[in-house]
């Protein structure tokens, strides 16, 4: 059943993956009036979506949010479906006050110096907005891809399930990040004829050191905290790596090829003169931030928000989960929660100095799953 909710708040934060559930930890612990918006129809969806095999990187020590411990063997790697259903137990278990199948429409500023949040359902005033829907949002295909004739099947990466999602015939990857890499060695596991177009590729890294996880390495020596124009942060923001994957093997049974360059009916023109002629085509090609909804002016002119450490120039706008926000594991489930709790105290700052917050005296409304 809906519950009733004022729509007149202090924050409404667009989205309800890990970076806004983080956030929403702790502006609940602070009793701030604020709703949490999801154009899913339940939490964890935008994990779901994603390729059947999915696995992370980092063990399920890693992957916890604030207060809550992610189950199962904490030395073990969670799949895609384990990080979207810990998710929605997350919200539960805080009663997080969640509103489902609500697309966000339009982010304007109001007279009065706060906001108007538009959504599929409802319209919200709010003195601040976070931005909280991470920094993959627009999936990337070269504009020559509309070249390539009618019967090659084409499909981003974000469109692959699993080798069924990929007719017969010959596919060509395109990509050179861990994803491209992922896709094709699955599509040549289930005996598929696979070619991958990469320029270069990153160095193989192995996922355990040692008898410890990369992650547990990268925590001690400080590379997760590492900030973007630190020493460290700028060499691992030009890391390429290939994770956990053996590139021996994988072109043992996955044809390497140049990069794709453009295309006509024929199909795919290679950087070395050479042609594809295949029969799908996934493009791992990677994404761009998506903000069409965002009508207000923090954009640079690639559509990427102009930030420092999430926060904006216009007053109570701010953006959290952004890769690279405050260091290296700004993006990442298990390191969110600290930038989360430096946004928290940010906002409340921001309310306080900003005049009367329209939470006081007022709890927050039980809403988690409300549809």
């Amino acid at each position: 059943m809906d519950t009733t909710l004022d729509t007149s708040l202090d924050t409404v934060v667009i989205g309800a993956g890990q970076a806004g559930l983080a956030l929403a930890y702790h502006l609940r612990r602070d009793c701030r009036r604020f709703v949490v918006l999801e154009a899913a129809d339940r939490v964890g969806d935008s994990w779901r979506r994603r390729w059947d095999s999915l696995t992370l990187f980092t063990p399920r020590r890693y992957d916890a949010l604030p207060g809550m411990r992610f189950p199962e063997n904490p030395e073990g790697y969670p799949g895609k479906d384990e990080v979207a259903d810990y998710l929605d137990s997350y919200a539960a278990q805080f009663n997080l006050p969640v509103r489902l199948g609500r697309r966000v429409k339009s982010v304007r500023r109001d007279d009065a110096g706060g906001f108007i949040v538009d959504t599929s359902q409802e319209t919200f005033t709010a003195r601040q907005v976070v931005v909280a829907t991470g920094g993959f949002t627009g999936p990337v295909i070269p504009g020559f891809a509309g070249r390539l004739g009618a019967d090659v099947v084409q499909l981003h990466s974000t469109a692959y399930r699993n080798p069924g999602s990929v007719p017969e015939g010959e596919v060509v990857v395109v990509g050179a990040g861990n994803t491209g890499v992922q896709i094709a060695a699955e599509l040549a596991a289930a005996g598929r004829d696979v070619s991958l177009s990469v320029s270069t590729l990153g160095k193989a890294t192995p996922q355990r050191l040692m008898g410890k996880s990369l992650f547990w390495w990268f925590e001690r020596l400080g590379v997760m905290h590492a900030g973007p124009d630190s020493r460290i942060g700028r060499r691992m923001k030009n890391d390429n790596s290939i994770v956990g994957t053996d590139l021996g093997a994988l072109f043992r049974d996955v044809q390497r090829v140049a990069k794709a360059v453009d295309a006509d009916s024929e199909g795919l023109l290679l950087a070395d003169g050479t042609r594809r002629r295949p029969d799908a085509v996934v493009w791992a090609t990677g994404y761009r931030p998506s903000y069409p909804w965002l009508h207000v002016p923090v954009l640079d002119e690639t559509g990427a928000p102009i930030h420092y450490n999430g926060v904006t120039d216009v007053p109570g706008l701010a953006f959290l989960g952004l890769p690279w926000q405050r260091n290296r594991g700004s993006a990442l489930v298990g390191w969110v929660g600290r930038d989360a709790a430096l946004l928290a105290e940010h906002l409340g700052t921001h309310l306080r100095t900003s005049g009367r917050s329209a939470s006081a005296g007022v709890s927050v409304p039980q809403l988690v799953g409300a549809a």
